[in-house]
């Protein structure tokens, strides 16, 4: 399936269609689309396989008219894949992967699990990786590598966590270091020494909260880096105006100040913030790639007679796999040979091994004792418990609790009203404050901003 914008709100969608026998059964698909609201024109093609589709995609989506397809006893060609997404912080990250990934042509649905920080998306056949990555990168993200293992996404966390911790230290250092100077008696040279200091951390220790504030920005959105770079970025440039130009920052009440500390120790603080976060979520992943290590990579099986060594991934519904004290069970099944003692404690807890005879069920991942036996294979790969144990904890974390949901909804408001407020604010100190109306009016437009930052990191 491939779609594409044509003119204004209209698109294109070509979709490949599977089941069709004969003309009869395309004039059928054709009717049913053309019935859909917002579908302007449909043609369906036997030879090829293929329904033209342009429509609205205001009044109807790809997913209503695969449905569609499908509500008419055929089937739609499509592929669903899960890709590790790097670089999420919150949870209005989450909304931008998938508003990003729903814009690719061809793209039917996206759910993106900040917890596994994996993105879960279904796409037409031709729809073009690189167009998924494309549109995740100019959002702001990292879209990896669907082949990536569990120990690769393991890995790209810890440098991950490893990249935030080096930019905290040294905002860290170099915020305190701008602090003492502050306290320092004034002497020549030292506001372009404080500048100097502050510079590292405001561009290279706080470029993540740019690069976030511009992905929120083409997406015509604001969410916190938006917040935190407009905030620190006021007091720092505020600042560098008044060490250039200090003249028009002072007068007879009020003395040109530098507020570098200001900007360097919030960007520090909520560096330390997204570090603690990130370590998190990291190991949240290893939790997940420990339980997911818990299953073997081979398995014996029976077949025609002879027992060969396969892939657990190869192991069929149906199959006879043979045990061998000390080995783990590689999928669910019932024994229907043999007899032994397993050690279930990676299900139960209990540590006492549990008697097993013909008949009895056995568990994937868990560690044969003693005996031999033989077992039909019930549940394969994505069937298995350990499996489903692994799906609903990766659920579970990537829920959302009430009070959850609550600061979604007041994150979604409380970046522009923030803002506009510091801008009424402004405008009020300029127009009706007392001289020098400038000085006065941006001290109190980035108290404002500054003083928001830590209430957004607290929010978040």
């Amino acid at each position: 399936m491939t779609a594409h914008t044509e003119s204004g709100k209209k698109e294109k969608a070509q979709i490949t269609v599977t089941g069709m026998t004969c003309t009869n059964c395309a004039a059928t698909i054709e009717k049913g689309l053309a019935g859909v609201p917002g579908v302007d024109n449909a043609r369906v093609t036997f030879a090829s396989e293929k329904a033209s589709v342009e429509y609205d995609p205001e009044q109807v989506s790809l997913k209503q008219l695969q449905d569609t397809i499908t509500g008419l006893g055929y089937g739609v060609v499509t592929r669903k894949s899960v890709f590790p997404v790097r670089g999420m912080t919150c949870a209005h990250c989450v909304g931008r992967v998938e508003d990003a990934l729903k814009t690719v042509p061809g793209v039917i649905s996206a759910q993106v699990n900040l917890a596994s920080e994996k993105a879960t998306v279904e796409y037409s056949e031709t729809t073009a990786i690189a167009d998924l990555k494309k549109a995740v990168r100019e959002a702001g993200y990292e879209l990896g590598d669907e082949s990536e293992k569990p120990e690769d996404v393991s890995a790209a966390s810890h440098r991950e966590v490893k990249a935030v911790w080096n930019r905290f230290i040294t905002a860290a250092f170099l915020a305190v270091a701008i602090m003492l100077l502050m306290w320092l008696p004034d002497f020549s040279g030292k506001p372009f020494v404080l500048w100097g200091l502050a510079t590292p951390v405001q561009f290279w220790a706080g470029l993540r909260f740019y690069r976030g504030a511009w992905g929120a920005l083409k997406h015509r959105t604001a969410d916190m880096n938006t917040l935190v770079a407009v905030g620190t970025s006021a007091a720092y440039f505020y600042s560098v105006a008044a060490v250039l130009f200090p003249e028009v920052f002072s007068g007879s009440l009020v003395m040109a100040m530098l507020y570098f500390d200001t900007s360097a120790m919030i960007i520090a603080l909520i560096l330390l913030g997204r570090y603690l976060e990130t370590r998190a979520r990291g190991q949240t992943s290893e939790a997940i790639k420990q339980l997911i290590g818990l299953n073997p990579n081979k398995a014996v099986v029976v077949r025609q007679g002879e027992e060969q060594e396969i892939a657990v991934d190869d192991v069929q519904v149906g199959d006879i796999v043979v045990v061998r004290p000390g080995e783990k069970i590689p999928v669910d099944g019932i024994i229907i040979e043999g007899h032994s003692s397993i050690d279930e404690s990676m299900l139960t807890g209990e540590s006492i091994p549990v008697e097993k005879n013909t008949g009895s069920s056995v568990i994937g991942a868990s560690i044969n004792r003693t005996g031999s036996f033989r077992f039909e294979a019930t549940r394969v790969g994505k069937n298995t418990t350990l499996a489903r144990i692994v799906k609903l904890v990766e659920e579970a974390q990537g829920s959302k609790a009430p009070i959850q949901r609550m600061a979604d909804i007041i994150a979604s408001y409380f970046v522009p009203i923030v803002i506009s407020i510091s801008v009424i604010t402004f405008i009020i100190w300029y127009f009706a404050g007392p001289p020098p109306v400038l000085t006065y009016a941006l001290l109190n437009f980035v108290a404002v901003l500054v003083i928001a930052c830590p209430c957004a990191m607290g929010l978040a």
